[in-house]
């Protein structure tokens, strides 16, 4: 029986997690300075700590509503590759150990081509998490423009 801990976060009402290995900080929302010729779901980038971090919106990724910031909006920071990235998330303000018995695969209708970044779902108690693999969030062509940045 194994467990792992995870960094929960909303987008609208639904919670997502992606493994607290992963992550680097999860920060107060910072203002984006706009990058031209950059992907729609790139919400800009921030000088964090000295380091030039693009921020991906998920909202956008998502091809969900955009939202307005909120005093509970943040920005989680991970690494890509050598570089550290941010996501843009409604809230984030809890770490759950899951165990590994309590997270099933993800059903197969929500598991498109594009779509392996879920990497399960938890469940804990009543609540159901989105599980999602950093990894596998952005398509390589993503990355690369990412890296670019």
């Amino acid at each position: 029986m194994s467990e792992r801990q995870y960094v929960i976060f909303k987008l609208e009402n639904e919670e997502y997690a992606v493994d607290i290995m992963n992550v680097k900080e999860i920060s107060e929302y910072m203002e984006c300075t706009k990058v031209p010729n950059s992907p729609n779901f790139i919400k800009g980038i921030i000088n964090y700590r000295g380091n030039v971090v693009p921020v991906i919106n998920l909202r956008e990724k998502f091809d969900m509503l955009s939202a307005s910031i909120t005093p509970n909006t943040r920005i989680i920071i991970f690494g890509l590759n050598d570089k550290q990235v941010g996501l843009l998330v409604d809230d984030a303000s809890q770490v759950l150990t899951i165990d590994d018995t309590k997270i099933e695969d993800a059903p197969n209708i929500i598991m498109g081509s594009d779509d392996k970044f879920i990497s399960g779902i938890g469940k804990i108690e009543n609540r159901m998490v989105i599980i999602l693999d950093l990894e596998n969030l952005l398509s390589e062509e993503e990355k690369k423009r990412i890296e670019a940045i």
